[in-house]
């Protein structure tokens, strides 16, 4: 085991040696000259991964890519879409496409959400808010983390239109039913419950790019015992004694049948991955399901959420909405989700990575990117409304 664990360490410190990370400007605010020099000419969101890597400090750097253990998981979200294949049409008219989508009777200008990620000042001093004022101004979901550096009310005025809150149960569960509560009352249309972090696992290329970060890390953090809630403003003027986790090992089901019964918008899970979670999430009353594996930063399991979507779409069998995040990189990726039963689909480190390279105007160019690909698919699949795509517009692959 001992060998095994110091074989990937090499394999990783290979990889980090080859990588953007280890160029010169690393921590330049200027990309080298074989990157990107505005989002405006970014032909991918890689090219946006690429400023990013150069500008973004390796410990943060890390906590956005790694993923647990050998970070397979993160690859089996990847893997996942490549065995499937779009089946083109032909002459069929498509001069006009409609991305347009419709969730809990609010109508997005896309399927395409944004998923919570914690601490995006960690990627840009503007953090959330450059965020919000780029899917504001796309008319994208914007779903905000419960470890959020930017306040919901300021996120929502930044926005400008509706944005979900999610929550930790923290290891204090009622801790995390008060900032439901505090969401409700900010004005969060939907409050979302991840339930995807039980069993602690390592975050090793997480610690391992933190070994490569010259900064002194207690300038930004405080020391203390367990997770550093200070600079939350979920957790402002909680009484947070004893909490130190953002999760607990003690979840259970009736936690959420309590979260279900004080809350009096909607509700969704995040973080399920079979078909009977989904069927006992329904019969808890949930108002919709995100399959997710927090981007295989949960768990090693080696299976992508795309393997496991058709199941819980089946499950979910049209009672509530189904959205999926992971491994989302390209507007066919978006389209192979759509047609295999999602109703949304979510991006994270994409939208991450225009947020670290270009501030609000990166966010704004990789939404656009992914909704030209896959306006870009709808065509060459003859539909022109998302509603149409369905799962006899792909063929299995592998």
């Amino acid at each position: 085991m001992a060998g095994t664990n110091l074989r990937a360490r090499r394999r990783f410190l290979a990889m980090l040696a080859s990588s953007p990370l280890a160029m010169k400007a690393a921590h330049s605010q200027s990309p080298p000259p074989d990157l990107i020099a505005s989002a405006s000419d970014a032909l991918n969101v890689f090219e946006l991964q690429a400023v990013a890597n150069a500008r973004v400090p390796p410990a943060h750097l890390g906590y956005l890519e790694g993923g647990v253990l050998d970070d397979k998981t993160v690859t089996a979200n990847r893997e996942a879409f490549d065995k499937w294949g779009l089946r083109a049409r032909r002459l069929v008219d498509v001069s006009r496409v409609d991305l347009s989508t419709t969730l809990f009777g609010q109508t997005f200008a896309s399927p395409i959400a944004l998923c919570p990620v914690s601490s995006q000042r960690a990627f840009h001093p503007e953090a959330e808010a450059a965020v919000a004022r780029a899917a504001g101004g796309r008319n994208a979901l914007q779903i905000l983390s419960a470890l959020t550096n930017v306040s919901l009310e300021d996120v929502i005025a930044a926005n400008g239109g509706p944005v979900y809150q999610q929550i930790y149960s923290t290891n204090r569960p009622g801790i995390g039913e008060q900032v439901a509560a505090r969401a409700e009352a900010d004005g969060a249309a939907a409050i979302v419950l991840t339930v995807d972090l039980a069993g602690g696992m390592r975050r090793e290329t997480q610690a391992l790019m933190a070994r490569q970060d010259s900064r002194e890390c207690s300038t930004c953090h405080t020391p203390r015992p367990g997770y550093d809630f200070t600079r939350k403003p979920m957790y402002s003027d909680l009484d947070l004694s004893g909490v130190f986790s953002p999760v607990t090992n003690a979840l259970t089901w009736d936690h959420l049948s309590r979260l279900r019964d004080q809350t009096q918008g909607r509700l969704l899970i995040k973080g399920l991955m079979t078909a009977g979670d989904t069927e006992e999430a329904i019969a808890r009353g949930v108002d919709g399901v995100i399959v997710s594996n927090h981007g295989g930063r949960a768990e090693e399991s080696l299976i992508g959420t795309l393997d496991v979507l058709p199941e819980i779409a089946a499950a979910a069998n049209k009672r509530v909405p189904v959205l999926v995040d992971g491994g989302i990189r390209r507007g066919t990726d978006a389209f192979k989700a759509l047609a295999l039963g999602a109703d949304m689909v979510c991006i994270g480190r994409p939208y991450i990575w225009g947020l670290g390279a270009f501030g609000e105007e990166g966010v704004a160019a990789a939404l656009a990117l992914l909704d030209a690909e896959l306006a870009s698919a709808m065509r060459q699949a003859g539909v022109t409304r998302i509603a149409d795509i369905d799962w006899p517009h792909l063929q299995r692959r592998v």
